[in-house]
């Protein structure tokens, strides 16, 4: 007498109940996409088969004939997706349909917009395919058989957890069999599902058989999608049409691409690469972590989309492929990571998408095609000044900032823009740095600058640091921040007088300098008068070997270690404020504090004591009005 096989039951990871939740009660009403994840599941079995098939070619069970094949049966109301690729043991089946290992429900859910379109691309850039099933099925059964395996059946309606027992299959693969809800009867149409197919699913590079039904019964086994690798295509068999239709597939982005770049190189190294410049941000664009926008194919067979060896992460924007025809089949991650062909390909697809930048922002009869570019990837493109030194004169050009030109935070001004409208007398590109865009732009070092008319870049971003720093010198042309060294007279016409003047203002403030280091003693470098102040009475400066203040403070905050640099303290002799200072006065302590930290708060620094700085002003308010 023989045991049956028991029947297991599990629950669902939290996670994954959640989930179903969501794609259950409807979430979205473009639900045709359940068949573009599922196919692609499908063919992402097959291609692993294939791949891991190259060292053991045993797996394959004689069978090489690849295929993603769907059936309809209508009286039962069932849509059955089925491949024979590499297919699941029992341990794989619970990891992979169990529980979701790196997308995050919450996530997911947090990244809805509302609108059916955008929302149904998450489902694939989440990595959460196979559960869309649920929106059009109130049972799914999966039953599946590694090679040279046992076959596992799972089970579930969805409802918050799934069942587990021996199944029948006689072959590797997999089958994946909806039982589809009352109001989802389109879906058993062969038409319908021969569209969705044509629609998102045409460019994979396997047959897709679809067997509908007959008044005789099961019809015949009919390839509908092209079944040829799209990028192996002559260009000029390719629409536009058919470009996006791929781009949607492999980027789960409902909207057209800014730019597509198809090259075929040949010769001693052959590869096709079809890269994608997105209209839109992917929502992972700063999850560094996540790198998956290349596909790396060698001789149409799928090796990785782990692309860190393809484009360099500056570039993690960019979909697309590469096929390469010369590289040995059974490549690991360690062979890309030293192989001199991979680096050549890499180096050769950056200067080609540089290159197609640089067209984008040449055009001038499209400037809002580059701006639309700058605004969604600017921020992680800067990167590449400090990544990829190779391409360091490329990647400046292709720069964009505000300046005080306009002091518009929307302003896309190039280096090269930036130099055209330079005086003669003027040696520097000048920038200021800030926290913000806002501080950069109030910056009270900007004060001389504006009066002599001289444009200044305003950089209020974390990475602008990175930039300047990385980028000493532009078309011959050192950058220099207003906010460091002393002002070259020659370049800047400031109110200082004659040298007979200056040094009579150095002599008359003398006293009050000495005085002023007594007072911050050890928090400043230097006390000094200054001539770059128009309307504000003193203000901090960097020496010019010195780390910039807001570099230290952004170096701090990441919690790295910088060392730290003293401000030099300068005064404009020629406010009100200052020139109504008496060293002597009992006051004066309290008011070089107070002209310190209010220096300090203008460049968006913290000041050491918020409350010692309040009663410090309101003390010296109280004496004022006294007075009055």
């Amino acid at each position: 007498m023989t045991t049956e096989p028991q029947q297991e039951r599990h629950e669902f990871q939290t996670e994954v109940q959640q989930l179903l939740q969501l794609m259950i009660h409807s979430l979205y009403s473009d639900k045709e996409i359940f068949l573009r994840e599922l196919i692609s599941n499908a063919s992402d079995a097959c291609d692993k088969l294939r791949f891991n098939a190259l060292t053991d070619a045993s797996l394959t069970e004689g069978d090489q004939e690849l295929a993603v094949q769907i059936s309809v049966d209508a009286e039962d109301r069932l849509l059955t997706i089925s491949d024979n690729g590499i297919g699941m043991t029992r341990d794989e089946v619970v990891e992979n349909l169990g529980t979701i290992a790196r997308s995050g429900t919450r996530q997911f859910a947090e990244a809805l917009t509302g609108d059916e379109a955008e929302d149904a691309s998450l489902i694939g850039q989440f990595g959460v395919g196979f559960y869309s099933a649920f929106m059009v099925a109130s049972k799914v059964t999966v039953v599946t058989r590694a090679p040279d395996g046992d076959t596992v059946k799972w089970e579930s309606t969805g409802s918050g957890d799934y069942t587990l027992e021996p199944g029948t299959r006689d072959t590797r693969g997999t089958d994946v069999i909806l039982e589809l809800r009352e109001d989802e009867s389109e879906f058993l149409e062969p038409m319908r599902l021969r569209h969705i197919i044509s629609k998102y699913s045409d460019h994979i590079s396997l047959p897709i058989q679809l067997r509908g039904e007959s008044e005789d019964g099961p019809g015949n086994w009919e390839t509908v999608n092209d079944a040829a690798a799209l990028w192996a295509r002559p260009r000029n068999e390719i629409s536009e049409d058919d470009y996006n239709a791929f781009y949607t597939s492999l980027a789960y982005d409902p909207a057209p691409p800014l730019s597509t770049i198809h090259n075929r190189v040949e010769g001693n190294l052959e590869y096709i690469s079809l890269f994608f410049i997105p209209a839109k941000a992917p929502f992972d664009l700063w999850d560094r972590q996540q790198r998956h926008g290349i596909k790396l194919y060698v001789r149409r067979i799928f090796i990785t989309d782990d692309s860190d060896q393809l484009l360099p992460s500056y570039l993690r924007f960019i979909r697309g492929i590469v096929d390469a025809a010369d590289l040995p089949l059974n490549v690991s991650r360690e062979f890309l990571q030293n192989n001199r062909d991979i680096e050549r390909i890499k180096n050769a697809s950056v200067k080609k998408i540089l290159g197609e930048l640089k067209s984008i922002a040449n055009d001038d009869e499209n400037p809002d095609r580059y701006n639309s570019f700058w605004d969604e990837f600017g921020r992680a493109f800067k990167e590449g000044m400090v990544e990829d030194a190779a391409n360091q004169t490329e990647i400046a050009s292709l720069l964009r900032f505000s300046t005080t030109h306009d002091d518009s935070e929307q302003q896309r001004s190039s280096l090269d823009d930036y130099i055209e409208r330079m005086p003669e007398t003027q040696k520097s590109i000048y920038y200021v740095t800030a926290d913000t865009f806002g501080a950069a732009k109030s910056s009270p070092h900007l004060e001389v600058f504006r009066k002599n008319n001289i444009e200044v870049l305003l950089l209020g971003e974390p990475i602008d640091e990175w930039v300047v720093n990385h980028l000493p010198a532009y078309s011959d042309v050192p950058l220099k921040s207003v906010a460091k060294g002393d002002l070259d007279a020659e370049e800047i016409s400031v109110d200082n007088g004659t040298e007979a003047e200056r040094e009579k203002a150095n002599e008359d403030f003398a006293d009050l300098v000495t005085r002023t280091k007594e007072v911050l003693g050890e928090r400043i470098k230097d006390a000094r008068l200054t001539w770059r102040l128009t309307d504000s009475p003193a203000c901090l400066v960097a020496d010019e070997n010195d780390m910039g203040a807001n570099l230290e403070r952004i170096l701090k905050a990441a919690g790295q270690d910088s060392p730290t640099s003293k401000p030099i303290f300068e005064i404009n002799p020629e406010h009100a404020i200052v020139k109504r200072l008496d060293g002597t006065a009992p006051d004066f302590e309290d008011w070089i504090n107070v002209l310190f930290d209010q220096a300090a708060l203008s460049e968006g620094a913290p000041i050491e004591s918020p409350a010692e700085y309040v009663k410090r002003v309101n003390a010296l308010l109280s004496g004022s009005a006294a007075q009055s």
